[in-house]
């Protein structure tokens, strides 16, 4: 099994580069965020998730020189027709904050009976730039959402996104918790479960 000794992770978003790197652990690979590297934010002008990660993932492994991770997520609301969908992180506007974002989605939705939602997260690995073959898998995640915030923990949606099994927003659940049941703990296992195999 041959793993690359360095990937580059093509994320700002500190909570996810955070996430990522709990979910793999176990393997020998260091991860360097964008943020370690000095790299610039890519743009993301797409409307899938799909197109937006490979973007980010090509950018990021052109001016690192190394393999490169890219997530690209958010929240998809049924009654939304599926926003905020690849706007999550900017649905409240430009340089909203995590809080932002999710009270002007619970506004949104104050008067709407159909609360179903999912996360979902696409994961992108390139070998180098221009690889003409990456590696992908995805994740979901579903439940409903709330009308009010609850927990402290996580991070972006989290303490409006109710779990229906659990009876918990991903605010109020352990680490160990949400990565079991989450969008991007699906998606990495997927991933990894390739690297072992040989994939890369």
């Amino acid at each position: 099994m041959m793993l690359p000794p360095k990937i580059a992770i093509a994320s700002g978003n500190k909570g996810k580069i955070n996430e990522i790197n709990n979910l793999f652990r176990g393997l020998s690979i260091q991860l360097l965020s964008q943020l370690d590297l000095d790299i610039s934010e890519a743009e993301e002008p797409h409307y899938t998730f799909m197109e937006n990660a490979l973007s980010k993932a090509r950018h990021v492994s052109k001016n690192s020189g190394l393999p490169a991770l890219a997530d690209d997520s958010g929240i998809c609301v049924y009654a939304l027709n599926g926003q905020p969908g690849v706007r999550s992180a900017r649905f409240a506007g430009n340089g909203a904050t995590d809080t932002q974002n999710s009270q002007h989605l619970v506004d949104l939705m104050r008067h709407q009976t159909d609360r179903r939602a999912y996360f979902y997260c696409v994961l992108i690995l390139v070998r180098h730039h221009n690889d003409p073959a990456p590696l992908v898998t995805d994740g979901r995640w579903y439940g409903e959402l709330l009308r009010e915030f609850r927990g402290d923990e996580g991070f972006g949606y989290d303490p409006v996104f109710l779990d229906p099994k659990m009876q918990l927003t991903g605010s109020e659940m352990s680490t160990n918790q949400k990565n079991e049941l989450s969008h991007r703990g699906e998606a990495v296992r997927k991933m990894k479960r390739l690297l072992e195999s040989g994939a890369f």
